[in-house]
């Protein structure tokens, strides 16, 4: 079995996505599988045993991309001769079926429950989501139906799969507690927050800057502007003054950063597509041994609560937020607390070798 060739593909992630190539593929890879994979405009190199092929091509914007990089994908694919072919984009579901008649076996990864993502997508006519939302979803469960394995990304998502395939499992995007430094933490004695992932409105950012607003209390923000025009609006924010913005970090600056704030905010916006959501951020915030300042949420209560790493609050109220950062600022010792229950809860059940072990088991079923 361990002789099989595996192709992970992608056409949208980078080719160091975390979940696509540091979790499944480096795994795979250490388990004996021969693994390549697919990246579009990617640097092809040879890393943690992973071949990565970077697929040159350039798009005129994003409507282009998804209609054309599945074919360009394709070619590509067929090249390699794998005897596995993982796929983590819903544009490339237009050739899952293509692959299945060459006899590949094929899996589909679901990242998002991509239906209601869709619902929330700015850059598509309000009139025309709940459409779009509705034929997509059931030409998404026409193509995953056919499919040798669907892996998604939470418990919730994989209920949805369930239904079509019964070859269905949740592969969480838990962390690799050995990535996250345990014996330093000088943040605990800073007045520091930060908040790392994608900058954009539905995920807090103009709450949490307002929330900081003439205290002194500093943002450790890492990551990209979904937009220019939303950058340019938080950026002439009074609050932004109290920000310390890094843009893109890489594993180890992340770290870093993690090391030197007090708590990690992860206080996203009630949207029907991140109520059952698991963000990484989340958890990395726990492995980092600091305390997290959460929506309200009943998945992420039971989360936060059970464990006692962390607060809840009105992700829409700035002052509630405002009002956690201080009482974990005005109470050190309860800050450190809800670390080092948050290092245990991640290092009993919420990593990645749990997780690992999981995904080796498919490939081996397959």
């Amino acid at each position: 079995m361990l002789d099989k060739k595996v192709c992970h593909i992608t056409t949208v992630h980078s080719s160091h996505d975390v979940r696509i190539f540091h979790k499944e593929c480096t795994s795979l890879a250490a388990e004996g599988f021969e693994v390549t994979l697919l990246v579009l405009n990617g640097n092809s190199e040879e890393l943690n045993g992973v071949k990565i092929i970077g697929i040159k091509h350039s798009f005129k914007g994003r409507i282009d991309r998804i209609k054309n990089s599945p074919s360009v994908a394709l070619l590509e694919a067929l090249k390699v001769n794998a005897d596995i072919y993982h796929f983590h984009d819903p544009e490339l579901l237009r050739i899952a079926l293509e692959l299945k008649k060459k006899g590949k076996k094929v899996i589909y990864d679901v990242h998002e429950d991509v239906p209601r993502q869709i619902l929330t997508k700015y850059w598509i006519p309000p009139i025309l989501r709940q459409i779009i939302s509705y034929t997509f979803e059931r030409y998404e469960n026409h193509i995953a139906a056919k499919l040798d394995f669907i892996i998604t990304a939470t418990p919730f998502i994989r209920e949805r799969f369930a239904k079509v395939n019964k070859n269905t499992i949740d592969i969480n995007n838990y962390p690799k507690l050995e990535e996250f430094d345990f014996s330093n933490r000088p943040g605990f004695n800073s007045n520091a927050i930060c908040y790392v992932g994608g900058i954009e409105k539905i995920r807090g950012i103009v709450e949490l800057v307002n929330s900081i607003e003439g205290s002194n209390i500093s943002l450790n923000l890492a990551g990209k502007f979904s937009d220019s025009v939303l950058e340019e609006e938080v950026k002439t924010m009074k609050g932004w003054s109290n920000v310390i913005f890094y843009g893109f970090l890489g594993r180890v600056d992340i770290n870093k950063l993690l090391a030197d704030s007090i708590a990690g905010m992860v206080t996203l916006h009630p949207t029907i597509n991140y109520l059952d959501s698991l963000p990484v951020k989340m958890f990395e915030y726990m492995a980092a041994g600091i305390p997290v300042i959460a929506s309200d949420f009943p998945l992420w209560r039971k989360i936060i609560v059970e464990n006692e790493c962390g607060l809840l609050v009105d992700p829409l109220a700035p002052l509630e937020i405002r009002k956690a950062i201080d009482s974990l600022v005005m109470n050190r010792d309860r800050a450190k607390n809800f670390g080092i229950n948050g290092r245990e809860a991640i290092k009993k059940k919420f990593n990645w070798s749990i997780e690992s072990k999981k995904l080796i088991e498919v490939y081996h079923q397959i």
